[in-house]
Parts: structure tokens; sequence; C-alpha cells
């Protein structure tokens, strides 16, 4: 398998990355899940993944679909970068092991059918937050 197809290969349905984390669990293997839109990819971006995927063996990525990041109201020109492409350059980074996209407000349904054995979120968010409507709060915790 060539490198464009490996690529792609990690760009998933949700049932099939829950297929390939029961697989790696079994393996004793620590997976790690993260998510975000990751519109436009940048070195604050690529310094928190790289981060999240220190703490296990592992790394999933939940993106945000193009519908779900415009719910968030971060401007009509969002987003600027479609979700394939997204999904795409996410996946290009050698320490990502799976991305698998959510048209949902929050990850909590990917968080719930996935098990991840750490959920990683970034520095704008609180874990000692406990009000599901703030935007502190870290949704899955």
């Amino acid at each position: 398998m060539g490198k464009f197809e490996q690529i792609r290969n990690k760009v998933t349905s949700l049932d099939e990355m829950m297929q390939r984390i029961l697989e790696w669990k079994n393996k004793g293997e620590k997976v790690v899940f993260t998510n975000g839109c990751f519109d436009i990819l940048h070195e604050g971006h690529v310094t928190y993944l790289s981060k999240a995927a220190d703490l296990g063996s592992r790394l999933v990525v939940a993106l945000n679909t193009d519908a779900s990041v415009r719910r968030q109201g971060k401007g009509p020109e969002r987003p600027v970068n479609p979700e394939n492409s997204r999904a795409f350059l996410i996946a290009a980074l050698g320490f990502v092991d799976g991305v698998v996209l959510f048209d949902e407000d929050t990850p909590l349904h990917v968080i719930e059918r996935l098990i991840p054995s750490v959920l990683v979120k970034g520095a704008d968010y609180d874990a000692d937050e406990t009000n599901p409507t703030d935007k502190k709060y870290i949704v899955g915790r």
C-alpha cells in the first residue's frame, strides 16, 4: 500500500473505528481521543495533537463535519477547508492513527461509542467545570 492509501485508510466510519479500537485495546494499546474542527491546520494544532499522541499508543481524532462547524457560529466563511480535506490533512500526520467525522454539535456520541482510554482537550477547556452549558465544559468527561 502506498503512502497516499495509508493516509486515506486512516479516515474511516465510526463503526470501523470501533473495530480498530477494539483490536488495539485487545493488544494492550492505550487509545487517546481528541476532537475539533482543525479548519486551518497550524503549528498550535500540530503541537496539541502531538502532545495528545504522547499520552498513549494510538491517537484517534474526531473531526466536525462542515455542517457541524457552521452550527458553531464561527462565521459565515467557515469552514475554510471542506471536511474531506481537513480529514486528509489530519490523517497525514504520522502520529495520528485514525480520523472519524461527526455531524453532531458535540462529540459525546462518538466518545460513548469508541470508549477511548484517554480523553484530551486543549487549554481552553476546564476539567473542573461541571456545567454542561459552559464553553469550558469537557463533553464526555
